[in-house]
């Protein structure tokens, strides 16, 4: 048989200069253990600091590009809409630099991790289950969904209805089967 390692270790007397240092280096490994968590933490804060400021900084010509929509407010209504569309613009390609693309396209077939549905319709153009028209789109990035796009999905067909069901014509003719 074999002994446990630690019994066959010599062990140091109590209060021993051997116990000293092994409790003294114990407590310093300790203390490092603390530092470096706290290291850590300290970096993962300045991480996540510098990215809010990364991506508050891309949205800030947005803001201006809105604010000088709103001053010029009373000018040419198919200008200021066109200025719109290009501040939506950019947000888009804002948000895919950050890495997520939308999801807009009409056509697809319907997929609960990725739509929302908020109405169905009947769309004989369309085949059943699929996307007809977006309402509000999302956002995913890879595997991430950031937002579902909201959408009208043309609905399934009707499956036919059983017109004796219900009539009791079966449990009749199941009763005469059964000798009943």
């Amino acid at each position: 048989m074999t002994e446990p390692i630690a019994s066959a270790l010599p062990t140091p007397p109590p209060g021993s200069d051997e116990v000293a240092e092994l409790t003294d280096r114990w407590h310093r490994a300790l203390a490092e253990v603390e530092n470096t968590r706290k290291a850590a933490d300290r970096d993962t804060a300045a991480l996540l600091q510098s990215e809010r400021l990364a991506v508050s900084a891309a949205w800030l010509p947005v803001l201006d590009h809105l604010d000088l929509a709103l001053r010029h407010a009373d000018a040419d209504p198919q200008s200021i809409v066109a200025g719109v569309q290009q501040v939506r613009e950019q947000a888009v390609r804002i948000l895919s630099q950050l890495g997520f693309e939308p999801i807009d396209t009409p056509g697809v077939p319907f997929d609960p991790q990725r739509h929302e549905a908020a109405e169905a319709v009947r769309d004989t153009s369309a085949e059943p289950g699929t996307v007809v028209r977006v309402l509000r789109p999302g956002f995913a990035g890879g595997d991430r969904l950031l937002r579902p796009a909201v959408v009208v999905v043309n609905a399934l067909p009707e499956l036919p209805r059983d017109t004796t069901a219900g009539t009791g014509d079966d449990a009749r003719r199941d009763g005469e089967a059964d000798g009943g």
